[in-house]
C-alpha cells in the first residue's frame, strides 16, 4: 500500500533521513518509534506531501505520490498537537472540515458520539483541554472512513476512558483492513494495538519486524523489553 524506497532529507546540514526504504500493507497497525529527533515526524510529513524528499521515491497503492494529491483524501491524519482556530466552535470545526472534504461518503461518527463530543459541540476550540482537543483530532482523522490512519501520538493527553475508547477504535479499523502508522512514546500502550514495529534512529530504520517475531527472537511479552533486549545487542 505504501512503499518507500531509499529516501533522503536534509535541513540545512542536519540529515533527518537517510536511505530509509519500507514497505507497509493493508491490514496492518504498525508503530513508528524512536527516540526524539530520529526522524519520525519528517517521514510521516514526506508520506503526506508536507515535506519533499531530496531524493527517493514514495508510491501509494503503487502510484508515485510525486504531484499527486488525490491519495490524501484516503489518508486520516491526526496530528500530535492539533491547531484550530481560537474563536471557533467543536461542531463549527467538524462541519468546516466536512465542507473542505465536500466528500458523499457515509461518515464515520463513531468517536464523535463515544468522545460525547456531540454535547459539547458549542464550546470554543480556545476553552478546550488539551485533552478534548486530542479527541476533536482523533475524531476527524476517522471521520471520512480513511484506508489509511497516521497517529501521531495519539493517545497523549488523554484521560485512561477516552485513551481506552481510543484503542478499540484503532483495533476496529485494522480488523477491516486498514493500514494504521502509530508514533507513540509509551510502548505499553501498544501490547494490545500493533502487529509490527519500525524503529528509527538518526535518520535511519534499526529495524522493521514483525511484534510475534521480535517477541520470539528475544523470549519477551512485552514489546519494550523486546526492542530494549534488541538494542542491546546491536551495541
Amino acid at each position: 500500500m505504501i512503499e518507500i524506497k531509499n529516501l533522503n532529507k536534509k535541513f540545512g546540514k542536519l540529515n533527518v533521513l537517510s536511505d530509509v526504504s519500507l514497505t507497509c500493507k493493508k491490514g496492518e497497525c504498525i508503530a513508528l518509534i524512536g527516540p526524539n529527533g530520529c526522524g519520525k515526524t519528517t517521514l510521516i510529513k514526506t508520506i503526506l506531501g508536507m515535506v519533499l524528499p531530496d531524493d527517493g521515491a514514495i508510491k501509494f497503492n503503487k502510484r508515485s505520490i510525486v504531484k499527486e494529491y488525490l491519495y490524501r483524501s484516503t489518508i486520516g491524519y491526526m496530528p500530535q498537537i492539533g491547531r484550530y482556530p481560537d474563536t471557533m466552535t467543536i461542531g463549527g470545526v467538524v462541519e468546516m472540515i466536512k465542507a473542505i472534504r465536500n466528500s458523499n461518503q457515509e461518515l464515520d461518527e463513531e468517536l464523535w458520539h463515544s468522545f460525547d463530543l456531540d454535547t459539547m459541540a458549542d464550546k470554543q476550540m480556545r476553552t478546550l483541554s488539551g485533552g478534548t482537543t486530542q479527541k476533536v483530532s482523533a475524531t476527524l482523522a476517522f471521520l471520512f472512513n480513511p484506508d489509511v490512519l497516521i497517529l501521531d501520538e495519539p493517545t497523549a493527553g488523554l484521560d485512561p476512558l477516552a485513551s481506552e475508547i481510543l484503542k478499540d477504535k484503532i483495533i476496529k479499523e485494522k480488523e477491516k483492513g486498514k493500514l494504521i502508522l502509530i508514533t507513540s512514546h509509551l510502548l505499553s500502550e501498544l501490547d494490545d494495538l500493533v502487529t509490527e514495529i519500525i524503529f528509527m534512529q538518526e535518520g535511519k530504520v534499526h529495524f522493521h519486524k514483525k511484534v510475534a517475531d521480535l517477541k520470539s527472537e528475544t523470549n519477551e511479552t512485552k514489546i519494550s523489553k523486546a526492542i530494549a533486549s534488541i538494542l542491546k545487542q546491536k551495541q
